[in-house]
């Protein structure tokens, strides 16, 4: 089957099949759940259940079917995980069954009502699962939002154009509230939100047929070997493998 893909700034969900991975690790919090009654084998050992992997973890993956969640540790939701994961390097659910119900994918919205099973067992609110603008309750952080998008369908997202301390004069905020302010209204910092959409924006770059180069330098990256390490330091797939996934289907 072909990978279904919803992306937003802060976390990366992928449905697929055939996802076979040699020992990496990442910066990213990784959650892990297998269909019923396929394969999923972690660091060699079979299993069923869902599973959570902490940041920079090494590890090695082979799922035949099912989910896969990218999470920025310094997100609401990574913190949440992180706390769940309670100083261990990785955590398998008992609570949970393998998922076994293939859903038909028509709206990205409905990865929240597919995935609610698994935030239920993990004690998490359904709703933090993918940002909203329609959540944002802070005017101006709800315009700032609209304006960085316009900016990621654009040709310009160089960070320059983005520092905090400038973002933040301009709504009329000193830089302590506006990344606090941000933080509290999206789940994610500034900073890491930023990088993520940066990175975004380069895939973006990359799949309507422009250079790796050309891309990196658009999203604000010193080269394509920077991006390419920033991108496999977070994910764990380099941008290559990560362009034939997202070719295939993306959401979001």
């Amino acid at each position: 089957m072909s990978p279904n893909v919803w992306i937003r700034a802060g976390i990366v969900i992928i449905y697929g099949s055939s996802i076979d991975a040699n020992a990496h690790k990442h910066h990213a919090i990784q959650v892990v759940w297998p269909k019923e009654g396929d394969c999923c084998e972690f660091n060699g050992e079979s299993l069923s259940s869902p599973l959570i992997i902490d940041s920079n973890v090494e590890h090695q993956l082979q799922l035949d079917e099912g989910w896969i969640l990218l999470v920025e540790p310094s997100s609401v939701l990574g913190v949440t995980l992180s706390e769940r994961l309670n100083g261990l390097p990785f955590h398998i659910l008992d609570t949970l069954e393998a998922y076994s119900d293939l859903a038909q994918f028509s709206v990205s919205d409905e990865v929240n009502e597919l995935l609610s099973p698994l935030f239920k067992a993990l004690i998490l609110p359904t709703q933090s699962l993918l940002f909203n603008e329609s959540q944002v309750s802070d005017e101006r952080i709800k315009k700032l939002i609209v304006e960085l998008h316009e900016c990621l369908d654009g040709d310009c997202i160089k960070p320059t154009h983005w520092r905090a301390s400038e973002v933040a004069e301009s709504l009329a905020l000193s830089e302590g509230r506006f990344l606090h302010l941000f933080t509290q209204e999206i789940g994610v910092p500034w900073r890491p939100y930023l990088l993520w959409c940066r990175m975004i924006c380069a895939v973006n770059s990359i799949l309507k047929g422009e250079s790796a180069t050309h891309a990196a330098y658009q999203a604000g990256f010193s080269d394509s070997a920077h991006l390419s390490r920033t991108f496999k330091n977070t994910f764990g797939i380099t941008i290559r493998q990560a362009n034939s996934i997202f070719q295939l289907k993306k959401r979001g």
